[in-house]
């Protein structure tokens, strides 16, 4: 097997562990993913980078629903087709506006909203703690 092939092969067996991993731990691995490309097929739940987020490493996000790429259709631009993964410095899930039931929140979720830590009352929370207060209470640990 020459050099090419290895680096194939590894290349290969990187892309079956990441797709394996939960959001949690595709952010401590975020560098094994790929960068977002256009004219390309992804399925829903492929992770994929883009960019860099505030901390300057590569931004994750999360497919929602399969389709080929566009070049129009960017991952900071069309929410509907992807989900950015994110958490703060302790380690909770960065609010995002829910597209759907795919990415909605559910009871007990928690997350960091403006700087606040809230955890959701109900299944399918696709409100924020501002449009939806009843949705929601302060978490403290």
């Amino acid at each position: 097997m020459t050099i090419l092939e290895q680096a194939q092969a590894i290349r290969e067996a990187m892309d079956v562990a990441g797709a394996s991993l939960t959001d949690e731990q595709a952010l401590v691995c975020v560098r094994l993913y790929r960068p977002w490309v256009t004219g390309k097929a992804y399925a829903a739940g492929d992770f994929l980078t883009y960019g860099v987020n505030s901390v300057g490493d590569p931004q994750l996000y999360k497919v929602a629903q399969g389709h080929t790429s566009q070049a129009d259709w960017t991952p900071d631009a069309t929410p509907a087709l992807y989900t950015a993964i994110g958490l703060d410095d302790e380690g909770y899930p960065v609010w995002s506006q829910p597209t759907g039931a795919h990415d909605a929140y559910n009871t007990g979720d928690i997350v960091n909203y403006n700087g606040t830590l809230y955890k959701s009352l109900i299944d399918g929370n696709v409100y924020s703690p501002d449009d939806y207060p009843a949705g929601w209470e302060v978490y403290t640990e």
